[in-house]
């Protein structure tokens, strides 16, 4: 009697599942397997403003993305760049997706960088509410006034003039507040919920 059976060799490949620190993220009913433009934006500047926080902030993303087992998406400092390119505002703007996977990775690296740095962006925006309301320039306090610098510096770098988002942010007046802005947005990342909740409002008026 003959007996066929299928036998699977054992070096062939078999579907990646993703990792499933992911599934804490849900899917966004939006068209299409990318990103929105506003969703690639906004995670991108708010990793330019933890790396405006914390020297060495490329470095400690893709540190966590080996800890939080997210090399397969994030594998090296290149395939960092190539993501965080496809911010429309860059000046090396690259005409490629983010998938959903690269900007869940994204998002669960932002919020465990932002968890880390709590204490440290809990005290700025103090400085700077007290500042604010007492009229006194935000130069008055170091540590604000150097985030603050290195924000202005990486985002002139690393953006395209020409774009009229940019355009939009031309003083440093315009650009101390979206860095306060994106400040006030890590520390919404360390609350109850928050990686989720910052998940979804990057796709606010995107959702079908």
């Amino acid at each position: 009697m003959n007996v066929s059976a299928s036998v699977t060799p054992f070096n062939s490949p078999t579907p990646q599942s993703p990792p499933m620190i992911l599934d804490s993220l849900p899917d966004p009913a939006i068209e299409g397997k990318g990103c929105p433009r506003k969703t690639r934006m906004q995670i991108d500047l708010i990793l330019l403003a933890i790396e405006a926080l914390e020297l060495g902030g490329s470095e400690a993303i893709l540190a966590f993305a080996e800890e939080l087992d997210l090399k397969g998406i994030i594998k090296d400092r290149v395939n960092l760049w190539r993501m965080r390119s496809s911010n429309p505002l860059r000046r090396a703007h690259i005409r490629r997706p983010l998938s959903i996977m690269e900007a869940k990775a994204l998002v669960v690296i932002t919020c465990y960088l932002a968890r880390r740095l709590t204490v440290v962006i809990r005290q700025m925006l103090m400085i700077y509410q007290q500042l604010s309301e007492k009229e006194i320039p935000l130069e008055q306090n170091l540590r604000l006034s150097n985030y603050l610098e290195r924000f202005r510096a990486h985002f002139r770098s690393r953006m395209n003039p020409r774009r009229s988002g940019v355009l939009a942010l031309n003083s440093d007046e315009k650009l101390d507040e979206l860095a306060i802005d994106l400040l006030a947005k890590l520390l919404f990342c360390t609350g109850t919920a928050g990686m989720q909740r910052f998940w979804i409002s990057l796709f606010d008026g995107e959702v079908e």
